[in-house]
């Protein structure tokens, strides 16, 4: 695509997804969303490709599943230095955390307040689109899985699929 192999800029997202009977022990309620499963955290580049993934049951809050989606993530991704996120992602201590764990600037894209009704908000939409792309793997579609650990594989799975794809449509 023309640019550097490592992101400089990310976007930040969750997702909530119900669960199945078998896969409900490591599951929790989203009272937001008002969904009783799992939380899938990703952090995805700019070409809506994941940088990292993390699954948690869904009752754990957007600020606490960041801090675990972007532990140790400096020196897989030295380049980062914009993280993208919405309004759940805000406050003081997210932002110090960011600014200490990794150098990293953690901005909220909010919505115009002045506008009503739906609104594409340009960098939040590219993690959207990655998750409507999970959304059309029948497989992730809900949590059948009884670990946490083969949810996030099979959304790298999925994702890989993905850019094969995209791959083969270049050649």
């Amino acid at each position: 695509m023309g640019r550097a192999p490592d992101a400089s800029a990310a976007i930040l997202d969750a997702q909530s997804v119900k669960t199945v009977e078998e896969s409900a022990r490591i599951s929790g309620y989203d009272a937001h969303k008002n969904v009783k499963g799992r939380k899938r955290h990703l952090l995805v580049d700019t070409l809506s490709l994941p940088l990292s993934i993390y699954v948690t049951s869904a009752n754990v809050q957007d600020r606490v599943g960041a801090r675990c989606l972007l532990s140790g993530l400096k020196p897989l991704a030295p380049r980062l230095k914009k993280i993208w996120a919405d309004g759940a992602y805000g406050g003081e201590p997210l932002y110090e955390w960011c600014r200490r764990e990794g150098d990293w600037d953690l901005e909220v894209v909010g919505r115009d307040r002045q506008s009503s009704g739906f609104q594409i908000i340009a960098k939040r939409w590219i993690v959207e689109c990655t998750f409507g792309w999970l959304g059309m793997s029948r497989r992730l579609v809900k949590d059948y899985e009884r670990k946490v650990q083969t949810s996030e594989t099979l959304i790298e799975v999925v994702m890989i699929r993905l850019i094969l794809r995209r791959l083969v449509r270049q050649v």
